[in-house]
């Protein structure tokens, strides 16, 4: 071979390698390009599942506008305990919380007597998203605490797009309550998130016939929240002492009130708490004592 051939090959042997050189640096950049694309894609994918969840759980822990649904954990522990263990002095001091009768809204109704279990029942009718419920709530809890226990009560704040707006407060849904007195039916109709047509709340239990017929009977207006006490007593609504306007301050605010008598807060919820105390009595012929005080008797004999 002339020196002038080996020249021409030894310049395509060149040329071969630079282009093999090359295909390989293209091979890389289109690898490393795969690896960072399918990097972004899973940077994506993981901040959509984070907002997904994010919205999930606001929709179940938040109310429209993002108001907050209450403490948990330890914190709602609390709250739990100083609502349903109020100190039997403060409830004594408190009495009747200044009313000397509650018949405009607890009223005697004829009847045969109401019963679940082989005990008297007390039904409740109402909703989160409802500021007057949210209120009565406070009282009840009170109330029936006296009498046995409850589980899984949980906080929740009543609708922003209501009036009043945002009443820290209790729900009954998901709670269960246990007595050797009484059996308390509690019926939460919708949440406190509205639907997106703006038609309402969405819903969570859907009262049997014989609790619409109950509540059609002796509530005409369909106003809620509604309390049948054994057959024997009908409230339609609040309590005199206790309405949205009577609370004030968060959940650990109002709970930890309960303590002092002299407070605002412990005046209205455990005056409405002694009034519906004295109601329950009279279904349990004032059992048990620890719950149908001499202080509860008296306020028996005004309803």
């Amino acid at each position: 071979m002339g020196k002038a051939s080996r020249t021409k090959t030894d310049i395509h042997r060149r040329e071969r390698i630079a282009a093999q050189r090359a295909a390989e640096r293209r091979r890389e950049q289109r690898n490393r390009l795969f690896i960072a694309g399918g990097a972004i894609i899973a940077v994506v994918v993981i901040v959509i599942a984070v907002v997904l969840v994010t919205v999930n759980s606001g929709n179940k822990n938040n109310v429209a506008g993002g108001a907050s649904n209450g403490p948990t954990g330890a914190a709602l522990t609390s709250v739990v305990n100083d609502t349903t263990g109020v100190p039997a002095t403060a409830l004594t001091t408190v009495a009747g919380g200044g009313a000397s009768s509650v018949s405009g809204a607890l009223k005697a109704i004829p009847g045969s007597a109401l019963t679940a279990n082989g005990k008297p029942e007390v039904f409740y009718d109402g909703a989160e998203y409802c500021p007057f419920c949210a209120a009565e709530r406070w009282g009840l809890v009170v109330a029936l605490s006296r009498f046995g226990t409850f589980s899984g009560l949980t906080t929740v704040h009543s609708s922003t797009i209501d009036t009043p707006a945002n009443i820290p407060t209790w729900t009954f849904h998901g709670s269960t309550y246990t007595s050797n007195y009484l059996t308390f039916t509690p019926v939460e109709e919708t949440s406190n998130v509205p639907l997106s047509n703006g038609s309402g709340y969405q819903p969570l239990q859907t009262p049997t016939k014989d609790q619409v017929a109950l509540v059609q009977k002796y509530d005409s207006n369909g106003s809620i929240p509604f309390i049948d006490f054994g057959g024997k007593y009908a409230q339609v609504g609040d309590l005199p002492m206790l309405g949205p306007a009577n609370l004030s301050g968060n959940w650990t605010k109002i709970a930890g009130d309960l303590k002092n008598p002299s407070t605002a807060n412990a005046k209205a919820v455990l005056g409405a708490a002694n009034w519906t105390t004295a109601a329950i009595c009279k279904l349990t012929n004032n059992q048990p004592a620890t719950a149908c005080t001499p202080t509860i008797q008296k306020l028996e004999s005004q309803l």
